[in-house]
């Protein structure tokens, strides 16, 4: 069978698996501190022929080597860990960071989990929670009747509590940088969770230590850029074709060899 077909099948598959990626990146094009993916790929075995400076008679050596390549594969997604547009929201709960970081939140399994999405709020017991009621780490709750509520940039809150006139301390927010965050799983709900690849997180005052400083009233989001994704596709698209038509040409040339007669 011509090596062709399976080949060319490979770089069909490898453009699915591309055009996910990119369908996803669009999907979260509105998704708050959503960071961009790209699919990475590699090439396959080769086969080979002859090898480079194998002896050709005398002391002739071939100076090249004859090989034939088998196709590509989904290898990883990096990660575009730019920073997204800041947006004003009027909240007194969100919070962006400007600059490097994560915020920490506490799953229900009492793992910690990262995000970039600071859209927090207060549960009804006044704990400050995540959009689906994962508390902020470390845990910050609310005052009941608290006013002007204020989160300054190294992440310090103070609020104006019933009975009080000037503003007292309720709390702290940190950031968690790692040495290496494309090294982060994606788990959904903007979170990410740790790993071999990241390495340790190292929690820090925000301003300090390489971290961002946090902004009020503010969201990150999305560093989707909506044209690059469309010519992505479009590529992803032309390559698939390419491919099938690879896949029809090898398809054909078995043809002509099964009609041959003797």
């Amino acid at each position: 069978m011509m090596r062709a077909l399976t080949t060319a099948a490979t770089g069909m598959v490898a453009q699915q698996t591309n055009l996910d990626v990119i369908a996803n990146n669009l999907a979260n094009a509105n998704t708050n501190g959503f960071k961009s993916q790209r699919a990475e790929f590699q090439d396959l075995m080769y086969q080979t022929f002859r090898a480079s400076g194998a002896a050709s008679g005398g002391d002739a050596k071939l100076p090249a080597a004859a090989q034939v390549g088998l196709g590509s594969r989904f290898a990883a997604t990096s990660t575009n860990f730019s920073y997204g547009s800041i947006q004003a929201t009027g909240n007194p709960f969100d919070v962006a960071i400007n600059g490097e970081g994560f915020f920490k939140v506490t799953l229900p399994d009492g793992s910690t989990a990262y995000t970039r999405d600071g859209s927090f709020k207060p549960d009804a017991n006044g704990l400050l929670v995540t959009n689906d009621g994962y508390p902020v780490d470390p845990q910050l709750t609310v005052p009941t009747g608290a006013q002007a509520v204020t989160i300054a940039a190294n992440g310090t809150v103070t609020a104006v509590l019933p009975g009080a006139n000037d503003p007292q301390p309720i709390g702290n927010i940190t950031l968690a940088v790692f040495p290496n965050p494309a090294g982060l799983t994606r788990v959904g709900q903007n979170l990410y969770k740790s790993g071999g690849g990241s390495g340790d997180p190292v929690d820090s005052t925000p301003g300090e230590q390489g971290t961002g400083s946090l902004q009020q009233r503010f969201l990150e989001g999305s560093n989707v850029q909506i044209v690059e994704e469309m010519v992505r596709m479009i590529s992803a698209q032309r390559s698939y074709e390419i491919n099938s038509k690879a896949i029809q040409t090898a398809d054909d040339m078995l043809g002509t060899l099964n009609s041959l007669k003797r």
